[in-house]
């Protein structure tokens, strides 16, 4: 077997995850109020009903937060679209921020990002610093409104100035990339510091990353790796394969490959492809646990599924080798295959290529064509699932 290669997280990969992590669908930013007795639930409901009904929009809003999470009243987001929709109107900002999630997720009303926009700015407007995040999140993305990077970085930095962490990683962010603003990676880093000291997973991450690469900062590998666990402690999946990586090289922290295969199972039992692909490894040199080919085939084989291209490349070497899988040729050349046409580089795609041509030297024709038509049904399948 071939050396075990330690899959981190890059800078660049980094900003594409923390971009590319999913919002919240719809809750409202206010927590609920702690649920009383059904009684005392009906009852309250009565009085906000016939406040909200004369017009009050505190009460209205109010009845919308109930309808929204089934307070008193059955959970109905129509009703509370239509009660936040009152209040709204009447210039209450939490309302109008809420009306405008109700449309971003399609909740209680038909999905439209042009009026969730519209929603968000009334409120952004009167300085909710959650609506100007939201705001500025659909005007990056261009959802709803036309795309403007430079806009969306001024509602950041109103929400930033006020402290709110999400701003603070998104401006952040915006920074690193040079979108909206000057590339300029000592504010990106500063903004990070920010929202980590507040709590905030992915800006802890991020600072982790900024520490390790020496970007904005002094390069600083043991500050590094204390930021990454503090994100890790919070389930911040890639925070937890990069502290796994700093315990496998000893980068910033004792070198401990236990350690190393605890943070890689953590963040492989979410299904963080890297992370199971470090642990395959791990469990094929015997490196941080005890030696398990069987072990080693099934981690790669589920970051194999997800579409990591050296896993693919690694479980078919196992099915070649029969190491703790039964020997199929058809399968190894399958997967060499299907690692071919994820390959990340020339150099992998050749080295997949060269493996492959090796072993179809003992295979017959007919393995060989069936190799073939499973890697292509594997493909189209996974294509489909991309999509």
């Amino acid at each position: 077997m071939r050396m075990m290669r330690i899959l981190p997280v890059s800078f660049a990969l980094a900003l594409a995850v923390v971009l590319t992590a999913p919002a919240p669908r719809a809750a409202a930013r206010q927590a609920p109020l702690a649920a009383p007795a059904p009684a005392a639930q009906s009852a309250r409901a009565d009085d906000v009903r016939a406040r909200a009904e004369q017009g009050d929009p505190a009460a209205q809003l109010s009845l919308g937060l109930m309808y929204a999470i089934g307070q008193g009243v059955p959970r109905d987001y129509a009703q509370a679209a239509a009660w936040y929709r009152k209040a709204a109107e009447q210039g209450k900002a939490l309302a109008q921020l809420n009306l405008g999630w109700c449309y971003a997720a399609g909740l209680g009303v038909p999905q439209d990002l042009a009026q969730a926009a519209a929603w968000y700015r009334k409120a952004a407007e009167q300085g909710d610093p959650t609506a100007q995040v939201k705001l500025g999140g659909l005007l990056a993305a261009g959802d709803g409104v036309p795309q403007d990077e430079a806009e969306a970085a001024v509602w950041y930095r109103k929400a930033a100035d006020e402290g709110d962490a999400a701003a603070q990683l998104r401006l952040g962010l915006a920074y690193a990339n040079g979108r909206g603003v000057e590339r300029d990676a000592a504010q990106a880093a500063g903004l990070f510091r920010q929202a980590a000291e507040q709590g905030k997973a992915q800006a802890q991450f991020m600072l982790g990353v900024m520490l390790e690469q020496g970007r904005g900062v002094a390069q600083n590998l043991a500050d590094a790796a204390r930021w990454y666990r503090r994100a890790a402690e919070q389930e911040d999946v890639t925070a937890q394969l990069n502290l796994g990586a700093c315990y496998e090289l000893g980068k910033g922290v004792p070198q401990d490959p236990a350690q190393a295969v605890a943070w890689y199972r953590r963040a492989a039992d979410q299904g963080e492809a890297r992370a199971q692909a470090n642990l395959g490894r791990a469990y094929a040199a015997g490196r941080g646990v005890a030696q398990d080919y069987a072990q080693a085939a099934a981690w790669y084989r589920r970051a194999a599924d997800q579409g990591h291209a050296a896993s693919q490349f690694d479980l078919g070497e196992l099915y070649a080798r029969a190491m703790g899988v039964q020997r199929s040729d058809v399968e190894a050349c399958r997967w060499f295959l299907i690692a071919e046409s994820r390959a990340a580089s020339p150099a992998d795609r050749a080295a997949y290529a060269a493996a492959r041509e090796r072993l179809a030297r003992r295979m017959t024709a007919a393995q060989h064509n069936e190799a073939q038509r499973l890697a292509r049904e594997w493909i189209a399948a996974f294509g489909r699932r991309a999509k």
